[in-house]
């Protein structure tokens, strides 16, 4: 067992922090300020090769590991949690959703997003189905050689700029979750039209919109797998994004850490720095142990995944944990800088906000521990 980063991925990791050091700190309070996504950066790590890193060279991608995948967020997130949960959601949830499909479906559908061309998009919540996915009331009818879809889809993260869309419906309402199906929708699909876009808490330079489905005519084509198999596709992408989201969330707790760490190591009162107050440096050895014990959780979930091993429930761990770490670093972060934590120019205010939302999405932290205890006691 080595919990030690080969060269290739420190060379990985230390890119991407280049990356986000260049390319995404500047401008990052004025993005979260105006709601603006980083579309043009997202494009640019696309075209330095990093933003397929788990998928195969034949799809576009980097022939990496779901480990690469998880530095990439997690560097990424240090400075902007929104490009990171848009990365994650485009190609855990949405490339994992089409996987399921035809070798043609995967090669026609994926490639763009796999190289960070476009964005993807995952369309499984509704009003009435959060946690309760098999809650889903839009419908998917076969009509000769199409399908109509009925409905309305919400909190869709890249919704607003995606091209492509994993779209769940129900093709047998009466079977409820397994009647639930699987398809491909492309943007400017007649029928199909973004709705409100979410104004949010945190991570508010993603895009977060309803989707609205009248008569939205596709061909047959665009069902993914099999009829009735979509409970169990989408439950397969979630496990994928609560590796993302476990990555953000690690990532946002470091960035924030790092930040309180200088300001105590610069900040004088009483005439010494005020990390020499024992209160406080014990306290970030406290953090540092959490964050410590986060990373290795979503790590080994990465490497589950990688490796072929079941990741379902190491993949429920490290959301859980990451996200709760996340959360409690943020706001101890903002503690320790006193009235500057509270001022949006020393960014870790930001770094709540953005924490919040990843103990909630991708599966509440409360769904976790069903998946985990429901898992000790089988």
């Amino acid at each position: 067992m080595n919990f030690q980063l080969d060269e290739k991925r420190l060379a990985l990791q230390a890119a991407i922090r280049e990356f986000a050091q260049n390319e995404l700190l500047p401008g990052v309070i004025e993005r979260d300020e105006a709601s603006q996504f980083p579309l043009e950066q997202y494009k640019k790590l696309g075209e330095l090769g990093y933003a397929g890193l788990p998928y195969p060279v034949e799809l576009g991608g980097a022939g990496g590991d779901y480990l690469d995948y998880a530095i990439t967020i997690e560097e990424i997130s240090k400075v902007d949690a929104s490009l990171g949960i848009a990365y994650s959601i485009g190609l855990s949830a949405y490339v994992g959703s089409i996987l399921n499909g035809t070798d043609e479906q995967i090669k026609a559908w994926t490639p763009d997003v796999i190289q960070g061309k476009c964005l993807g998009s995952f369309a499984l919540t509704e009003p009435n189905a959060g946690s309760d996915a098999g809650g889903c009331v839009t419908t998917a009818v076969k009509k000769g050689d199409k399908y109509v879809i009925n409905g309305l889809k919400c909190f869709n993260t890249n919704g607003p700029l995606a091209e492509h869309f994993a779209v769940y419906a129900l093709t047998q309402p009466e079977l409820g979750a397994k009647g639930l199906s699987c398809f491909h929708v492309d943007k400017g699909t007649p029928g199909f039209s973004i709705g409100k876009i979410e104004n949010k808490m945190g991570i508010r330079a993603a895009q977060v919109s309803e989707l609205i489905f009248e008569e939205c005519e596709i061909p047959e084509t665009a069902l993914i797998g099999k009829e009735g198999d979509g409970f169990k596709y989408a439950m397969k992408a979630l496990d994928g994004g609560r590796i993302g989201v476990a990555s953000q969330a690690l990532g946002i707790a470091e960035g924030a850490f790092e930040i309180a760490r200088k300001y105590l190591m610069t900040r004088e009162q009483f005439g010494k720095p005020i990390y020499k107050n024992q209160h406080l440096a014990f306290k970030m050895a406290e953090l540092e142990c959490e964050i410590e014990m986060a990373k290795y959780m979503v790590y080994k979930a990465a490497l589950d995944k990688s490796e072929g091993r079941p990741y379902s429930i190491p993949a429920s761990k490290a959301k859980m944990v990451c996200t709760n770490a996340a959360m409690h670093v943020t706001t101890e972060a903002v503690q320790m800088l006193g009235g500057n934590g509270f001022m949006r120019e020393y960014h870790v205010e930001r770094m709540m906000r953005d924490a919040k939302i990843t103990q909630i999405y991708e599966g509440t932290n409360e769904i976790q521990k069903l998946i985990i205890s429901r898992d000790l006691f089988k």
